[in-house]
């Protein structure tokens, strides 16, 4: 199967703009203010692959000077619908013209990575690297290898069991159930040693990994997240 970005699509992204901080993705964002508290110094920040606009509005939340970037037009525009005071761009093939090298504290990246091929990945992990400033971090949030061959609150992978049998570079079907579009969304597999491998060819060194478990407290209805992460938290800096 030829890989295409499945949320450059209006009616995805319509959807994609309803979701919110629970299910599953409670546990994306749960922890990432103590990351930030621990490692970020400074308070300018990218959200790359902002799409509607969720994480972009999270950093502003936690005092984040945030622009928010896209590829995909329909995103974009929600998100100013949604935000009309934030700072929103499109940015097309890795151009980051608009943006200032050796400046930002932080570039945060959630689930951006899970729909990029893993040929563009160093490209863009090393134009994202020449963002940051000297104390610079960049916190990647993927999915882990797990979300796609398990069941959990917000996704399903049930009707596709050739899931299992992917290596890093497949695409893999998913389907959100926190939203009514039913539709798979495809992403690209990458596991933890390949990911380890890109952030060395990109300039960035590996500070500390996260992998959130759910400690069963939360007002959800887990469905494996207690015992399995479905997220993974990369926490880089760039190269001197």
């Amino acid at each position: 199967m030829e890989f295409f970005n499945s949320y450059e699509d209006e009616f995805r992204a319509k959807e994609y703009s309803k979701l919110e901080f629970q299910n599953t993705y409670y546990l994306a964002y749960r922890d990432l203010p103590e990351i930030f508290r621990k490692y970020v110094k400074g308070k300018r920040a990218v959200d790359f692959g902002c799409g509607t606009g969720r994480s972009t509005r999270f950093l502003q939340k936690h005092g984040f000077s945030t622009a928010g970037i896209d590829i995909s037009d329909e995103m974009i525009t929600i998100a100013k619908k949604i935000d009309p005071t934030g700072d929103y761009r499109i940015i097309k093939n890795g151009d980051y013209n608009q943006l200032h090298q050796n400046s930002y504290d932080l570039v945060l990246s959630t689930f951006t990575f899970d729909n990029i091929p893993m040929k563009q990945k160093v490209s863009l992990f090393s134009s994202l690297a020449a963002l940051l400033n000297k104390d610079g971090k960049l916190i990647n949030l993927v999915s882990s290898p797990e979300m796609y061959t398990h069941e959990w609150a917000s996704f399903s992978t049930r009707d596709f069991p050739e899931n299992k049998n992917a290596v890093s570079g497949d695409i893999v079907p998913i389907i959100t159930t926190d939203f009514e579009d039913k539709r798979p969304c495809y992403d690209i597999l990458c596991f933890d040693e390949d990911y380890k491998k890109i952030f060395l060819k990109s300039n960035l060194s590996l500070l500390k990994t996260f992998k959130p478990l759910a400690t069963g407290d939360e007002p959800y209805t887990w469905v494996n997240e207690i015992k399995i992460a479905p997220w993974t938290i990369y926490v880089l800096k760039k190269k001197i």
